[in-house]
C-alpha cells in the first residue's frame, strides 16, 4: 500500500511524496510534524532508522521506484516523489520547470519529511537534480546514488531528436496493452523488444475520453529538459562530498568511460554496473540492481 505526504515546493507547487513500504513506528511528537499525513511524521523513522530521497527521471514517477523502496523500508524510511510535473504533483501550465526549481523542491522535500540528512537516489534526471543538491547543501545529503545519467552536455541535436519523438507518439492510445507493444517493441529508439521498456511507459498513462495519454505535459518534459542538455555539469560533479556511487547499464545511455570519468571527478566516487539493462536500470533487472547497490548503502551504516 502506498502513503500519500503532500510536500510544498518552490513556488508553492504542490507535491506529493510517497511511502511504499511499512511505515517506522512514530512517536506522539511526530504526529503534528510539517507534511505528515496519513499519520506519518515529517521526520525520519522514529525508531531512528535513516532517511532515503528517491528521484525519478524525466517522464518518470515515484511509483516506478515502488520495488525499490519496499526492499529498502526495513532499514530505511524511503520516501520517493512525484517531481513538478510529473506523477501526482501539480503541472502549473506558466510554472517554472527549471534545474533551479527542480533542485529547490527536492531540499524542500527532505526538510520537510525530515529525511536529512538522507542518502539520495536519482535516476537521470533525478541523478541529476541530487547531485546539485549534494553539491549544494551536503548537510542534507550523507550519500549520493546516481543512475545512468550523463554529466557532459548533450546539445541541441539531442533537444531536436527528443521533440521529433514526441511528435511520433500515437496518441491516444486505444489501450494500455498498445502502450506496452509501442514503447515496448514498435518505437523507433527501440532496438530489440524490451517488456520492461513497454511496462515502464504504461505506468505514466491515465485514461481520457479518447483513450490512454501520458499524465504528463510533453512541452513540459521539453521545457525541463533544455535547462540541462545544453550544459556540461562536471563542476557540480567535483563539489559533492559526500560518498557516491555512479551506476550504469551496461546498454544504458552512460558509457563506461564516461561513467569512470565521473567517478574519478567525484571526490569520494565509486563505480557499478549493471548487465542486461538499458537505461532503465531499476526497471530492467530489480535484482541486479539491488545488488549493485547493497554494498554502498552497506558502507554508509544506519546511522
Amino acid at each position: 500500500m502506498a502513503r500519500r505526504i503532500d510536500v510544498t515546493g518552490t513556488g508553492g507547487v504542490r507535491l506529493a511524496a510517497w511511502e511504499f513500504g511499512d511505515p517506522p513506528k512514530t512517536d506522539p511528537a511526530a504526529q503534528d510534524a510539517p507534511g505528515a499525513r496519513d499519520g506519518h511524521g515529517g521526520r525520519a523513522g522514529a525508531d531512528g532508522s535513516p532517511g532515503v530521497l528517491l528521484l525519478h527521471g524525466l517522464m518518470g514517477r515515484a511509483s516506478h521506484w515502488a520495488p525499490t523502496a519496499r526492499w529498502l523500508s526495513g532499514r530505511y524510511r524511503a520516501v520517493a516523489l512525484d517531481q513538478r510535473g510529473h506523477g501526482r504533483s501539480d503541472k502549473p501550465p506558466q510554472g517554472a520547470f527549471t534545474r533551479d526549481a527542480y533542485v529547490d523542491d527536492a531540499e524542500a522535500a527532505l526538510e520537510q519529511l525530515g529525511l536529512a540528512p538522507a542518502v539520495l537516489i536519482g535516476h537521470a534526471m533525478g541523478a541529476l537534480t541530487a547531485w546539485q543538491l549534494a553539491a549544494r547543501r551536503p548537510d542534507l545529503v550523507r550519500g549520493l546514488i546516481i543512475c545512468d545519467m550523463r554529466a557532459s552536455a548533450l546539445g541541441a541535436a539531442s533537444q531536436r531528436e527528443w521533440a521529433q519523438w514526441f511528435a511520433a507518439w500515437p496518441l491516444p492510445f486505444a489501450t494500455l496493452a498498445d502502450v506496452r507493444k509501442w514503447f515496448g517493441e514498435d518505437d523507433p529508439w527501440v532496438e530489440r523488444p524490451n517488456p520492461s521498456r513497454g511496462e515502464f511507459y504504461a505506468e505514466v498513462m491515465a485514461e481520457s475520453p479518447d483513450g490512454w495519454r501520458p499524465v504528463f505535459d510533453p512541452e513540459q518534459m521539453l521545457r525541463s529538459r533544455e535547462t540541462w542538455v545544453y550544459d556540461a555539469h562536471w563542476e557540480e560533479l567535483a563539489q559533492v562530498r559526500c560518498p557516491t556511487l555512479v551506476v550504469r547499464g551496461l546498454d544504458g545511455e552512460l558509457g563506461r568511460a564516461e561513467a569512470q570519468e565521473m567517478v574519478r571527478v567525484l571526490p569520494r566516487g565509486q563505480y557499478a554496473e549493471v548487465a542486461d539493462a538499458g537505461h532503465l536500470v531499476h526497471y530492467d533487472q530489480p535484482e541486479a540492481w539491488r545488488a549493485a547497490i547493497e554494498p554502498f548503502l552497506d558502507s554508509l551504516g544506519d546511522t
